[in-house]
């Protein structure tokens, strides 16, 4: 187990860079680099490291814009200390965590924004991948989605690292979110 504590965005970019963990806990509001910038970075030094988001803002602009640099959750500090040990273990599983009030503007944003694509799915996602990527979109944990389709957590697991390195994100949120983007599916498809 890799611990670090970093008092601004500067140095919590540095110590990722020395530590090289599987998780980050990166607030929005810090000194020097702000929790985007800093996040931003992080992911495009540390790809496969999941960056999960614990603050007091709930403000749409910050949302996205975590989302859109790679946060795999974004949870707000009204929750539990226990809540934030599970959700540092699930983004680490490559789950995501989005605190309820996050989540419905996400769902509401890709509701609106959603628009099919002319680019078809085979060109980067197998018939599996699509059917896992989509079921991970209706925000179900691997093992709900092994149950759902019949197979092991094993064979869901590897499915997401094939879905992640194919798109070249660490999170299922990534994922889930160039899927939407991408108009392979709509969340009145997966409701």
């Amino acid at each position: 187990m890799v611990v670090g504590e970093a008092s601004d965005g500067v140095e919590a970019v540095e110590l990722t860079d020395k530590l090289c963990p599987d998780v980050v806990v990166m607030d929005i509001a810090m000194p020097r680099l702000n929790g985007i910038d800093a996040t931003k970075q992080i992911k495009e030094s540390h790809p496969t490291t999941a960056v999960l988001i614990l603050t007091a803002y709930d403000y749409d602009e910050y949302i996205f814009a975590l989302l859109e640099t790679g946060a795999a959750g974004y949870l707000l500090k009204d929750i539990t200390g226990h809540q934030l040990v599970d959700a540092i273990r699930a983004v680490h599983q490559g789950e995501s965590i989005l605190h309820p009030t996050v989540a419905r503007k996400v769902v509401e944003h890709f509701r609106q924004q959603s628009k099919p694509s002319e680019r078809k799915i085979q060109d980067l996602l197998s018939e599996g991948e699509m059917t896992v990527l989509k079921a991970a979109a209706k925000g179900l944990n691997n093992k709900d989605i092994a149950d759902e389709l019949c197979l092991s957590v094993r064979t869901i697991e590897a499915r997401l690292g094939s879905i992640f390195n194919k798109l070249g994100v660490g999170s299922r949120t990534e994922a889930v979110i160039r899927g939407l983007k991408a108009g392979w599916f709509t969340l009145d498809e997966v409701s």
